[in-house]
């Protein structure tokens, strides 16, 4: 009998997937902690398993060398960083991904996080806790009308923010590889350079996947040229940003603020500097999760695995 494995879960328990699997005829087993991440634990976990469903898995060159038979990994997620696809590949083995399933939830949370920081709205609650009322210590509050949002990334998230910024008054200008500056989207928002949309935008928002190309895209010198009330928002992969350098100009007061849920390194040391930078709003990785978007998520993650374990294309993959 076919047997699907679930390496590593960020949902707490597997019946969800146990339960699909099942009904599909196929074996199923389930393992979950941090050490079950480790290639060393992965290979040993899928010994004899057809399909591989996955959350923050190490699936490296290793173990796909170790298991010439695994047919599949499914991740519970749009980003496949932790899995090495060049090396599934060479293996025959197909990796799936969940494209789109987070497209409201995450757009969502960018916007959110925009408006509490241009409002300062946790440093006003945490006055309030502390029996303090007055707003005006934490001045300049910002509005939306006269602002400009820049989408860095105008995949599926991309365009869910700009089409919410703009429902919100702000103006919107798009920077995207596959676009020209000086045309526009078919929404109608202009794109830009990127240089150019970084100095020039109130609020610069980052939706792109995480390449050798997008690694550090804000760092330090692009950080230097942006205005002294601009927002910074990442909802997109950690290391999109260089979050030292940004903590740094946070600290020395040459940005408005920033709201961030990824970072480089997570989870995130209390020590980390962009823990103690000022006008900061911090998640923790929660974009991508409300209770509808997690039912989506996981029945199209192991649907994907499902179908490529009985020889059918799946929804989505990536190699």
């Amino acid at each position: 009998m076919a047997k699907i494995v679930v390496t590593d879960s960020d949902f707490g328990d597997s019946q969800f997937e146990r339960e699909m699997v099942e009904a599909a005829g196929i074996q199923f087993a389930a393992f979950n902690g941090e050490e079950a991440r480790s290639p060393q634990q992965i290979i040993a976990h899928l010994k004899g398993a057809d399909g591989a469903i996955t959350s923050y898995g190490s699936y490296t060159a290793e173990v796909f060398q170790a298991l010439p038979g695994l047919k599949v990994v499914s991740k519970t997620g749009t980003g496949v960083d932790n899995i090495d696809v060049a090396a599934a590949t060479a293996n025959g083995t197909v990796v799936c991904n969940v494209p789109g399933y987070g497209t409201e939830v995450v757009s969502d949370h960018a916007i959110a996080l925009a408006l509490c920081v241009l409002r300062r709205i946790n440093e006003i609650d945490a006055d309030m806790r502390a029996g303090i009322w007055d707003f005006r210590r934490h001045r300049p509050l910002g509005q939306v009308s006269g602002r400009s949002f820049g989408v860095v990334g105008y995949g599926h998230i991309g365009q869910a923010v700009a089409r919410k910024a703009k429902g919100l008054g702000f103006n919107v200008v798009v920077w995207d590889r596959k676009g020209q500056p000086g045309t526009t989207t078919p929404e109608g928002f202009p794109y830009m350079a990127l240089d150019a949309l970084i100095a020039q935008a109130d609020v610069v928002s980052f939706h792109t996947a995480l390449v050798p190309e997008t690694h550090h895209l804000l760092n330090a010198q692009r950080i230097a040229t942006m205005k002294p009330d601009a927002v910074v928002i990442n909802t997109s992969r950690g290391a999109v940003v260089d979050t030292d350098a940004l903590a740094q100009a946070l600290r020395q007061g040459r940005l408005w603020g920033a709201g961030l849920d990824v970072f480089e390194e997570e989870p995130v040391s209390p020590d980390a500097a962009i823990c103690h930078a000022p006008h900061t709003v911090l998640t923790s990785h929660a974009a991508y999760w409300s209770e509808e978007s997690a039912v989506e998520l996981r029945r199209r993650c192991t649907q994907n695995a499902i179908d490529v374990v009985l020889g059918r294309r799946p929804e989505s993959s990536v190699n």
